[in-house]
């Protein structure tokens, strides 16, 4: 008798097929006569690897795959020994020299379009991903067997012609972590299903402000779609909107720019108007910034409103002590003229950012010293209160954020629709959650030359792809039913995580006795979750048919 583990990653496997994601892979970088296993299902190994939730390093991946049912899941022959160090490093270096993000790119619109995902908004951010120990920079030494060079300078035009790899170095870390060294994620998720379509890493000292434009204006190039760019304040510089003049964008505006800061200060509360999303008020402005016509809606969100103002309170006290203490200090120096302790008291006051002087007047001291019984010096009195016009400023503005769009039609783009299409960027930070996992497989990135760190970095957007695409289309097919499954709480929802779904799929085997398959602990529930999903997940538990 043998027993080997399916559990949820006939699912897995099964969005891999439904995708088209073996041949993809093998189509754009090739095949090598006589190699057991081919990149595509080398890929399809590593994302398995990757939503196992189960941490191994590379050169752990035979052994993970001993306890799988490795050519049920990955295809026939595929041996657990294939799966070595060696030929995950082959197949990761030759990813990079065909480009990565282009191969993202090309794998996620084809998944889209299989499972009708909408690219009528997208959204784009970024954030950083840590890493330990030194990082050395090196260009594969993979040669692709259609282009085997036979001399030298074939082999350096190879080499110039490979992309140019990332910096792993500091950077401002999202981790809290500037300690260490880091690269950054930069990703386009759709508003439907929050689908990874573009990722691309980046060196870990790159400003988000420097590339958001260039990445917007060659993504909307490729999927070839008038689609929404959605984006947090990074977006919004004055050469990124001047780059961006052919597409439709929505970000938010930064408090830095003045214009911004005098609107969410000034603005009256009657001139807001109850958003339809509880919680919200708005009123939209007409505004020319870098030579282009927006509309800027300006947002109070009242739940953020009550946390300024918590927040400012405390700073407000925190800054009366602290300048209390600053002007105690003050007073007891003593200065040559009236003159040099005026201009103290002013260059003090300057500092106080909540507070300003009330009253003040400087006495004369005579000194106690015997060798100079008579020199006089200057000591400062004065009293502190609070600077009510920037305490004012700073409670009208308890809770305002600004939203921008170049699309001028309200029929288009409604105040709403703005408001939602914003809110809805919290798919990116989804995404990002889920790379950083603990129980992820890039929990700790161990590999040494920063062309695998960014092969790996894709195959970590494959598996977010994969994942989505799995959730997306369970939650869907709940809906269009009307049905819904048990949550963690026994309590029916028709909204489940793919990762409760996966528990839900625990300790399926598939067991072969005297030649024949079998699969054990198949349920009632399994299989109408199974149902939910695309034939092809049918697949690979369909012996229970």
């Amino acid at each position: 008798m043998e027993i080997k583990n399916i559990d949820h990653l006939g699912i897995v496997a099964g969005i891999i097929d439904k995708i088209g994601l073996v041949e993809i892979i093998n189509e754009l970088i090739g095949e090598e006569k006589g190699e057991k296993v081919s990149p595509g299902h080398v890929v399809k190994a590593m994302i398995l690897n990757g939503l196992g939730f189960v941490s191994k390093p590379l050169y752990m991946f035979p052994k993970y795959f001993e306890t799988i049912a490795c050519e049920h899941l990955i295809g026939a022959g595929v041996k657990p020994e294939y799966l070595n160090d060696d030929k995950l490093g082959r197949v990761m270096d030759k990813l990079f020299i065909k480009g990565l993000d282009t191969i993202f790119l090309i794998i996620a619109l084809k998944a889209a379009k299989k499972f009708g995902v909408s690219l009528s908004s997208s959204h784009l951010d970024s954030t950083s991903m840590h890493v330990h120990g030194e990082y050395n920079t090196r260009l594969p030494e993979v040669i692709f067997e259609n282009q085997q060079t036979v001399n030298i300078e074939e082999s350096v035009e190879l080499a110039l012609c490979s992309p140019k790899e990332i910096t792993i170095t500091y950077g401002y870390s999202r981790d809290h972590r500037p300690d260490l060294k880091q690269f950054i994620i930069e990703l386009i998720c759709s508003g439907d299903g929050d689908i990874p379509i573009f990722l691309k890493l980046a060196s870990g000292n790159q400003a988000d402000s420097s590339c958001f434009g260039q990445i917007a204006v060659d993504y909307q190039k490729q999927i070839e779609v008038d689609s929404l760019i959605v984006a947090d304040s990074a977006l919004y510089t004055e050469s990124n909107i001047k780059l961006m003049s052919e597409l439709r964008w929505l970000c938010r505006v930064p408090l830095t720019i003045k214009l911004a800061q005098l609107l969410i200060s000034t603005l009256p509360e009657s001139e807001f108007t109850p958003s339809k999303l509880s919680g919200y008020k708005f009123v939209e402005k007409t505004v020319t910034y870098a030579g282009c016509e927006q509309r800027w809606l300006v947002v109070q969100s009242e739940e953020r409103r009550a946390s300024d103002l918590r927040k400012l309170s405390q700073k407000i006290v925190k800054a009366e002590s602290k300048a209390l203490r600053e002007l105690k200090k003050l007073s007891q120096d003593n200065f040559a003229c009236e003159a040099d302790a005026i201009k103290a008291l002013s260059k003090l006051a300057k500092q106080f950012k909540y507070h300003q002087i009330q009253d003040s007047k400087f006495t004369e001291v005579t000194s106690n010293k015997k060798d100079n019984p008579t020199k006089k010096s200057y000591q400062i009195l004065a009293t502190l209160s609070k600077n009510e016009n920037k305490i004012n400023t700073e409670l009208q503005s308890a809770g305002r954020f600004i939203i921008a769009t170049n699309v001028l039609e309200t029929s288009q783009l409604s105040q709403e629709l703005m408001l939602s299409e914003y809110k809805a960027q919290q798919s990116c930070e989804r995404g990002f959650a889920f790379l950083k996992d603990p129980l992820f497989l890039a929990d700790s990135i161990f590999l040494k030359a920063s062309e695998r760190i960014e092969s790996l970095g894709m195959i970590m957007g494959l598996c977010l792809l994969v994942y989505t695409l799995a959730q997306r289309q369970i939650r869907a097919a709940l809906r269009e039913s009307k049905s819904t499954v048990k949550n963690q709480l026994g309590k029916p929802t028709d909204h489940p995580t793919l990762r409760w779904i996966f528990q839900c799929f625990q300790s399926i085997h598939l067991v072969e006795f005297n030649n024949e398959k079998h699969i054990s602990n198949w349920t009632q529930d399994r299989n109408f979750i199974l149902n939910l999903l695309p034939d092809d997940c049918l697949h690979y538990y369909q012996l229970v048919r």
